[in-house]
């Protein structure tokens, strides 16, 4: 007899439980590898799926196919706890192997992957003091359980092999635990679990889709000889401009020097580094040929930018594009088009579904350039769903470059810390932290591992000096503007200039100003720019404005903060709304970008319309700027003369994290917890597993007692939870959606899945219940995608809904 692990919906071919185990096994151990970690990810891959080794699942599976009008119930045969099961029993409850405190360990981090490969990692104590964990692998009867184990020996692997799988796992967890790092065994333990998850979701559904695709193996690209070719492009570009007409000028002469300095930097070995190019400084090039050169030197797999907004997303990926002369193998991934973080496919009996070829769709950042967002980046680490979790284990072996490093989120900083400790100490990746405002990671408890030399730029104060085009004007610290005022004042600038940026704190302001001006102004081109938006479309607009910007024609452009994180603008002018010191360099790196003229004017306003009761960082980095830039009225020597240097920044990040010193390590009120704590407090410190035991008069049996499932389910990058909506923005997304509503392959998902990016929207569920109660919203994919109706967008505003939500959503 053999027994099913699936059957191919094209050709009711069967894929033996055997054949699924083994595969599973060596593209886990393939992904281990890179972590010294192959036989703990290989043992959750030949474990996973031990439950299938029943008659009763295979009756169940064939019973599926033959009776299709009237299916077995799904879900009725429970195949994921018995390789977390037997674990269990093997090294907890055995006291002949239970002195092997690594075997137990192994156990439970193994094992929790396992049971959890068609959801999310469970609590080992959850806040009601119960372990899911527990009652799945010990408490949980299985009908004939050990036949299924008699069968896994017989079949898959023979028990004296197993044992001796185990013993090189347990080793491997003795070194992993071994390695000198600040972390704590729990929170190494905390982000091993989460790698080994990752490897054997990504194995489970890779294997999965070459069976049901009928592909005999997993080939990816050659990325060293795709890295070597793009460094061969990147310097022939690099060299030609040193033939350009302006190619002595002090900026390109500073731009050569930065970037030759990084390309000496790929020579160190891995780790976190700091480069502080001035805004306009050659950024995206330097740190591309740093990336490239390292990769070279150090055999990486993949170069990751992560960027604070969607908006820079396609702007930069399209930059990197044209300098490799490369579509195929650079990947945008601007947020997940699929949202599966409440799903538990527990149910799935192994036949193909819309909802299962979703889940088998690749979407696990193989890609050798990828380009994604901080939101996407935390969620990975952090978030519920085995979609974001399945990317982890790609980080690995990687060049990470943070562009905008300064917009993580303040209550996510611990967090972040953490996470790239975790893959500069274990996962062998470099991290590059880029940012003209260099936040003071370093000065939170959980601290970021930096070196004492981890800075790319040398004489950093003489470079920023001379990186200098413009001037901050103080218009907030003693008069405030309306919109009113303001348009009042843009039409005065506009006297002087041809070309004016607003960039204001919330949607519904810059939505008035611009109806204003645009009564105000009518014979100048004027553009709004907002996240309500899709990221195609404002790059359409971004297209338009560059253009009126190179023939100097005269034009505005009013917007959200989306615009002032490496967008490449050139105004003349630039207003900004008082922000955080970051926010307004940022902004100021939006006028007169490359030095085209002699020193411009940033004006800085207090503007009273905007509400910033919901924008807690926004608000309180007002408030220090506001009186960072009274003192420097008042002592025109504070700061080194100046509310940009990098003095004023050090103290502004300092000043921002002791006001939000209870919040850096994501504070969850309604638990009186904090996330760091949840994830991996010590026994001794974690007041869940101290109340267990007063309660049951008895200590918890196992080594672990963390809370992986709530962390998850309470994270959120933003306070406000959004959901994504595509958009029928011009032919190319009309055309995605008609796509998506017709019968797809796996592999034709795949490819519309990530054309389908740049046609999202994040809405606010107020958002969602407007346009659900005036027929707004539509959906495909049997209800997977959620899809806005064309009335409800507009090429002006985007979704044209008179809102003002308070929040900003550019950071999706």
């Amino acid at each position: 007899m053999h027994y099913i692990a699936h059957i191919r919906q094209i050709d009711h071919q069967h894929q033996t439980v055997e054949e699924h185990l083994l595969g599973v096994m060596a593209l886990a151990e393939t992904h281990g590898e890179k972590l010294g970690i192959k036989h703990i990810t290989g043992l959750a891959g030949v474990l996973h799926d031990l439950g299938k080794y029943t008659v009763e699942f295979k009756d169940y599976i064939l019973g599926a196919v033959d009776n299709p009008e009237s299916p077995p119930t799904r879900g009725s045969v429970d195949h994921s706890t018995a390789g977390g099961k037997l674990l269990y029993q093997l090294f907890h409850t055995n006291k002949a192997v239970k002195e092997n405190r690594y075997r137990g360990i192994l156990a439970e981090v193994v094992g929790n992957a396992i049971i959890s490969h068609h959801s999310y990692l469970q609590d080992f104590l959850s806040p009601e003091l119960e372990s899911k964990y527990l009652f799945r692998v010990r408490d949980k009867e299985l009908d004939k359980f050990d036949e299924t184990v008699e069968l896994f020996f017989k079949y898959v692997m023979k028990e004296s092999e197993f044992y001796r799988y185990v013993d090189q796992a347990a080793d491997e967890l003795d070194t992993f635990l071994s390695k000198k790092s600040s972390a704590s065994n729990e929170n190494k333990l905390m982000f091993l679990t989460k790698f080994v998850f990752s490897a054997l979701i990504d194995a489970d559904r890779t294997n999965t889709r070459l069976f049901e695709e009928n592909i005999a193996e997993n080939s990816g690209p050659n990325t060293k000889e795709i890295f070597d070719a793009y460094y061969n492009r990147l310097m022939t570009t690099i060299n030609s401009f040193t033939i350009q007409p302006d190619a002595h000028s002090r900026i390109n002469q500073l731009r050569r020097e930065m970037s030759d300095h990084c390309e000496q930097y790929a020579a160190k070995p891995s780790g976190v580094y700091t480069l502080s190019i001035p805004t306009g400084g050659g950024k995206t090039l330097a740190s591309l040929r740093y990336a490239l050169k390292h990769a070279q030197l150090y055999h990486k797999k993949h170069i990751i930018y992560v960027v604070p907004y969607t908006t820079i997303i396609e702007q930069n990926a399209e930059e990197v594009r044209k300098l490799l002369k490369d579509d195929m193998h650079i990947l945008e991934h601007h947020s997940n088009v699929i949202d599966d973080v409440d799903e538990d496919d527990e149910s799935w009996d192994g036949i193909m579904n819309v909802k299962q070829k979703l889940k088998l769709a690749k979407d696990n950042w193989d890609s050798p350039i990828i380009f994604t967002t901080m939101v996407q980046f935390l969620n990975v680490f952090y978030a519920k769903g085995s979609r974001n979790i399945r990317r982890l284990h790609n980080l690995s072996e990687s060049v990470i470059i943070f562009d905008e490093v300064q917009k993580v989120p303040i209550p996510c900083v611990s967090l972040f810390n953490q996470a790239l400790n975790f893959l500069e100490t274990y996962c062998q990746s470099s991290i590059v932290l880029c940012t003209a405002t260099q936040p003071a990671l370093d000065f939170v408890e959980h601290k970021l591992d930096l070196k004492p030399d981890a800075e790319m730029i040398s004489n950093l104060p003489k470079v920023i000096e001379a990186f200098k085009r413009v001037e901050i004007i103080d218009h907030a610290s003693d008069e405030e503007f309306n919109n009113e005022k303001l348009a009042d004042f843009i039409s005065e600038r506009l006297q002087e200039v041809q070309s004016v940026l607003v960039i204001l704190n919330t949607k519904g302001v810059v939505r008035n100003l611009y109806l204003q001006l645009k009564e105000k102004h009518s014979d100048i081109p004027l553009y709004h720019l907002s996240t309500s938006m899709c990221a195609a479309h404002r790059n359409q607009i971004l297209g338009e404005v560059r253009q009126h910007l190179e023939n100097r024609n005269r034009v505005i452009c009013i917007s959200t903060q989306l615009i002032e994180a490496g967008v490449d603008v050139s105004f003349e002018c630039v207003i900004r709304s008082l922000a955080g010191l970051d926010s307004i360099a940022q902004a100021a790196g939006r006028c007169n970008r490359h030095g085209e003229q002699a020193l411009r004017q940033v004006y800085v306003i207090d503007h009273v319309e905007e509400n910033l009761k919901h924008l807690k960082e926004i608000r309180v980095g007002k408030q220090i700027s506001k009186k960072m830039l009274i003192d420097l009225k008042r002592d025109r020597t504070v700061y080194g003369g100046d509310i940009l240097s990098d003095v004023a920044i050090e103290r502004y990040f300092k000043q921002l994290y002791r006001e939000f010193d209870h919040d850096v390590d994501y504070d969850i009120p309604q638990l009186r917890k904090k996330m760091t704590e949840l994830l991996s407090a010590a026994k001794a410190e974690n007041t869940y597993f101290q109340a267990f035991n007063s309660k049951h008069n008895e200590s918890l049996p196992l080594y672990l007692a963390n809370s992986y499932r709530t962390a998850a389910e309470h994270f959120r990058v933003i306070d406000n939870l959004t959901t994504s909506v595509l958009v029928p923005y011009r032919h190319e997304g009309k055309e995605i959606i008609a796509e998506l509503n017709g019968e797809r392959s796996i592999a034709d998902l795949t490819r519309l899945l990530r054309k389908a990016q740049q046609y999202m929207i994040n809405l606010f569920d107020r958002e969602l219940q407007l346009l659900s109660k005036n027929s707004g919203l539509e959906s495909c994919l049997d209800g997977k995608v959620l899809v806005l109706k064309e009335g409800a967008y507009s090429e002006e505003f985007g979704l044209d809904i008179e809102n003002d939500s308070g929040f900003d959503l550019s950071i999706f």
